[in-house]
Order: C-alpha cells, then structure tokens, then sequence
C-alpha cells in the first residue's frame, strides 16, 4: 500500500514538477536542435526543482510513515524506500513527459531562426535520491529518537541509585 501510494504522488509530484521548472530554449537547425542561449540557468533551476519538489515529499513521507507506521516499522521503512524510489523515477518520467507551463525565449536565438523549448530532463542525477534518501533518513531520525527514549539503556542502574560515595 506504502508503495502505491508513493507512486501516485509521483505522478502528481511529476506533473508540479513539468508545470514549475523552465525550460531551456533551442534553436533548429539542420543539423537538429541546438541550445540557443549556452549560458541559460534553465537546466539547472529544473534540477533545483526537482530536487525541492522530491526533497519536501521526502520528510513529508518519512514523518507520516513514522507516525502511521506504529506496528509493523521493518515493512514501513521498506515500503518507504520502494515507493520512493519508484516515486522519483515515476516523477522524471511523468514530468519530462508531459509538458506544462512551457515559456518560450523568442530573444536567446539569432534573428530568423526558430526557437522551441527543449525537453525537460534532469542534468545532475544525483538529485534521483533525494526522495528516498530525505524519507528513510528522517523516518530513521525519528525511530532513533523514539527508541533511545524508551530505551533501557538510558537507565543503566535499572532504576538503582548509583553509590554517591565516589
């Protein structure tokens, strides 16, 4: 169920993705698209989108299976680390898929050339683990917390006073 649901916001994590990051211009040539602006920021604000976008579902998914999770924690977490995953590849897919909000740069080209907006896609991959890596950290954080909390290791005298007369 973690899995599947995880994959839905995916899609729709997809979708805000294609709809909020620029797109960078191309001009066509003969020899096929060709970047028109070389110093365009649009291939990295996309990665910084995707990354932001991935990163907020991230800690949002990591605390609500910590808390919804209470039985079954092992599970929880794998479920978590699955959907994730497939949640940040359902999201490259879908947002370099479908395209929205797309504004052309008619200016960055040479006069008399057309000019379309490229395809959305990421340039630094690293950004891929940003949703597994922010949900199973801070699910992970929370455990810890928790667990050290109700350990008995932070009692080491069981509940004995230690001898004062050191």
């Amino acid at each position: 169920m973690t899995v599947l649901t995880l994959a839905a916001l995916g899609v729709l994590a997809g979708l805000l993705w294609s709809w909020l990051s620029p797109r960078a211009p191309y001009q066509v040539t003969a020899q096929g698209p060709v970047l028109a602006d070389p110093t365009t920021q649009a291939l990295i604000a996309a990665d910084g989108w995707f990354a932001v976008i991935t990163g907020g579902l991230g800690l949002v998914c990591g605390a609500v299976a910590w808390f919804v999770g209470r039985q079954d924690r092992l599970s929880m977490l794998v479920g978590l680390c699955a959907g994730a995953v497939l949640g940040a590849f359902l999201t490259l897919w879908v947002g370099s898929t479908f395209t929205l909000g797309v504004v052309t740069v008619e200016a960055a080209a040479a006069p008399g050339t057309k000019v379309v907006p490229g395809a959305l896609k990421l340039t630094a991959e690293g950004v891929l683990v940003s949703w597994p890596l922010l949900a199973v950290g801070l699910f992970t954080l929370l455990e810890g917390m928790h667990g050290y909390r109700e350990s008995p290791l932070r009692r080491p005298y069981a509940g004995e006073q230690p001898d004062e007369a050191g």
